[in-house]
């Protein structure tokens, strides 16, 4: 048993909440779970991001002040992951009085240490991205993300002096190869460190809508500074609740590809100018991409994919929250771009949940409930089922561990074929009733007992609802999974009774 801290992005508030932020804070969420059923000590934290100069634009465009506007927004944040069932056990708003607090001890103390200076900065700014880029990372002039004209800038600036830590950062990625995940995107900021560092400027004179630079009067931090400290912020960083010396050792950030840079560059510089070691590890996921496109926010806003079409609470209403859940969790590995589509989710929903786990749990619910005295029912202990679930157990542990929580849910399909394939050969409803019927109804409960644990962090209602369908005592979230998952414990404690379909079949015209 140990501590496990885990974050996702805190996501922008400019605009509502879009299935692309639904796939990181849903995958978040099934490793969160997976870490307290593995007896784990575990803090989760998501949040938004309520700075900058996108901000204060969206709120006069809105006709209302920031807080107003960060007020509504944020509470949109909340709600979508309410229906999406996310466990978290803080959300943090970068306006609340603790982060700003947390920020100004943090960045002091970087500006006590001498990695801050003061000077004019002249360049091209990408309102959208709140970053500055060079005419030679420009696209022509125009921002090679957004493709909108960059805005000349120049003002008085706090400088951090990041060219400082290339050597630092080289040595750090050297001594910790596992510090960001998967490799690719560890080489992607190597190579970044490799090319140069320059400094950075963090404070902004420009605009007043961010946390007040202490020592500064006029200035305020840039948001990209003010946003990552959010993660020390949850665990009291410079408070008189600081509890970083117990949980930074173990932190984890879960974070989109195209903020690489400030999470595995700037972030952990920021740490080591402060006195502090860098995050744990970084795991990098990649993109949802719609018709080839990165979901965005201001793709919608130029004419591209509606976010209202694909937003998490009309994606509930249409799916159900587990089956979404599942779709999020099981198409797409973290670290790789993939595909978001309907089709894509009626058709894992049909196959995977409808016919393959949700007929196994109907027809063997059945032949006990006609055939068997389920009271009396109890797992073999040398079978062939039994070796299936071992190894499905094993493959998924080793999964969850290494941040791939898709190939956890494939080990537990693997059970799940294997359990329907072990009732095919067996033929139970051509069966007499008897001792060789009760057999093979015994290991074909346990083994969806065990199913029902290994879900449980991804399909948590559902999980305990087909406890409920097996009659055990409790949920499946009772016991340590190292106490669980072990085969043999299957014991109902009442009858079976099929009861409606667990996945009623989506029809293609639906």
């Amino acid at each position: 048993m140990g501590r496990f801290y885990l974050t996702t992005p805190i996501y922008y508030v400019n605009d509502a909440p879009h299935v692309g932020h639904a796939y990181c804070t849903v995958n978040a969420d099934a490793l969160a779970r997976w870490h307290r059923l593995s007896g784990d000590s575990t803090k989760f934290l998501t949040g938004t991001d309520e700075h900058g100069q996108k901000v204060a634009d969206a709120a006069v465009k809105n006709g209302v002040d920031p807080q107003t506007w960060t007020d509504q927004t944020s509470r949109r944040f909340r709600e979508a992951w309410d229906a999406l069932d996310i466990s978290y056990d803080d959300f943090i708003r970068t306006t609340e009085p603790r982060h700003t607090e947390t920020v100004q001890k943090f960045l002091t103390a970087i500006y006590e240490n001498g990695y801050l200076y003061k000077d004019v900065y002249s360049g091209l700014y990408c309102v959208s991205c709140e970053d500055y880029f060079t005419l030679e990372a420009s696209d022509e002039g125009q921002c090679p993300i957004h493709h909108r004209p960059l805005t000349e800038m120049s003002e008085e600036n706090w400088f951090f002096r990041l060219s400082a830590f290339e050597d630092r950062l080289l040595e750090y990625y050297e001594e910790h190869p596992g510090f960001v995940t998967p490799e690719t995107k560890r080489n992607e900021a190597v190579s970044f460190v490799k090319g140069g560092l320059r400094d950075i400027s963090i404070t902004r004179t420009s605009i007043d809508w961010g946390i007040p630079v202490p020592w500064d009067p006029g200035h305020v931090f840039y948001v990209w500074y003010d946003a990552l400290i959010n993660y020390l912020t949850a665990i009291g960083y410079g408070r008189d609740d600081d509890q970083v010396e117990e949980w930074w050792p173990a932190s984890h950030h879960l974070i989109g590809k195209e903020i690489i840079r400030f999470h595995c560059v700037w972030w952990p510089a920021m740490c080591m100018a402060a006195g502090l070691d860098p995050v744990s590890h970084v795991q990098v996921h990649g993109w949802l991409l719609v018709g080839g496109q990165k979901l965005s926010k201001t793709m919608a806003a130029e004419g591209g994919v509606r976010l209202t079409d694909i937003a998490p609470v009309v994606l509930t209403d249409e799916f159900g929250v587990d089956p979404l859940r599942y779709y999020l969790v099981r198409e797409t590995a973290l670290g790789n771009d993939g595909e978001f589509s309907h089709e894509g989710i009626t058709a894992r929903y049909n196959t995977d949940l409808a016919n393959n786990l949700g007929n196994l749990v109907a027809r063997v619910s059945t032949v006990v409930g006609a055939k068997c005295d389920a009271q009396s029912l109890i797992p073999g202990r040398d079978t062939e089922l039994r070796t299936e679930a071992e190894r499905a157990i094993d493959l998924a542990r080793r999964a969850w561990e290494r941040f791939a929580p898709s190939q956890a849910l494939e080990a537990t399909w693997g059970l799940i074929g294997a359990t329907n394939a072990y009732l095919e050969r067996h033929a139970p409803w051509k069966m007499e009733s008897g001792k060789e019927l009760d057999a093979v109804m015994a290991d074909a409960l346990e083994s969806i007992r065990l199913v029902s644990i290994l879900i449980s962090p991804v399909m948590p209602s559902v999980a305990q609802e087909i406890w409920r369908r097996l009659t055990l005592e409790g949920s499946p979230t009772d016991s340590p999974q190292d106490e669980s998952l072990v085969w043999g414990l299957y014991r109902a404690r009442g009858p079976l009774s099929k009861g409606e379909p667990l996945f009623p079949r989506i029809r293609s015209d639906e």
